[in-house]
């Protein structure tokens, strides 16, 4: 198959430094509203690298649910393979694709584990069957048949028939604090605008335009 020809100029008006806000969280608000308000389908879908203790880099879609100033929250099971590589190097990567507005943010930072209570009370908002999922999936691990998963599920759905469904000990949240955060935004001829907020301490940022 011949990719070659496969090329789309991207058009988007200049972005200039002083068109960003200072702060980079209101500024990726701003951009996740508009990615929401252009209908792009899972806008808060993200793209999450992390490196295995052998080096070896791994990376995997995963949805957004919480960011603030303190960083960007995502949940997943605490036997995950995402999981333990965190355990073992806490710096990540993530990456937003808003291909269709012609963005991309990625952002670096240190992940950890946010609490037992705030990972209780977003669980507590799942769908009921997302969480018999969470309770039956050891994710990550070798399934040799769908046919297993789905007797899990009927078995935990037995078990859960009354009442809430608790919050697995073995599953919760994330917390990536961002070091930098990179804005970009497609030009025309290749000549893309880029721009990098640096975490200089705990409360300020320095803003870098990056060669396209």
């Amino acid at each position: 198959m011949d990719i070659h020809s496969f090329r789309k100029d991207y058009k988007s008006p200049i972005l200039r430094k002083e068109f960003l806000d200072p702060d980079p969280i209101k500024q990726f608000e701003s951009w996740f509203m508009e990615a929401c308000e252009a209908n792009i389908r899972e806008p808060n879908a993200m793209s999450l690298a992390t490196v295995s203790p052998e080096g070896k880099p791994s990376i995997r879609t995963v949805l957004l649910k919480i960011f603030d100033h303190r960083g960007f929250v995502f949940f997943t099971n605490y036997n995950s393979r995402k999981a333990r590589h965190i355990s073992h190097n806490a710096q990540v990567s993530l990456l937003f694709p808003w291909i269709p507005l012609e963005r991309q943010v990625a952002i670096t930072g240190t992940a950890a584990r946010i609490s037992t209570v705030e990972s209780a009370r977003y669980f507590a908002t799942r769908p009921r069957e997302s969480q018999l999922g969470a309770w039956i999936s050891n994710q990550s691990a070798p399934l040799s048949s769908r046919d297993i998963l789905m007797l899990q599920l009927e078995k935990a759905k037995q078990r859960f028939q009354k009442g809430e469904i608790p919050l697995p000990d073995f599953w919760g949240g994330y917390r990536v604090e961002p070091e930098t955060i990179e804005f970009w935004q497609g030009r025309t001829s290749r000549l893309h605008d880029r721009f990098l907020y640096s975490k200089t301490d705990k409360n300020s940022w320095s803003i870098t335009r990056l060669m396209p």
